[in-house]
């Protein structure tokens, strides 16, 4: 799998919401883009994660 142009490698498959929890992600503070399509916050549990995906993950930054 492809996260923000890196390889990762994955176990097994796994829910997007189980990879983000892994990999330390404030999951109410990011956008998601799996293959090309932005993942609704509501779906993180129930999208399963595969090694042929690609994974664009944006962090939002407040500030001024």
């Amino acid at each position: 799998m492809i996260v923000n142009g890196k390889n990762v490698v994955l176990q097994a498959e796994t829910s997007l919401e189980e990879y983000l929890s892994a990999s330390g992600y404030n999951t109410g503070r990011i956008a998601v883009e799996k293959n090309g399509v932005v993942v609704p916050h509501g779906s993180f549990a129930s999208e399963t994660l595969r090694d042929s995906d690609t994974l664009e993950i944006v962090r939002f930054v407040g500030g001024g």
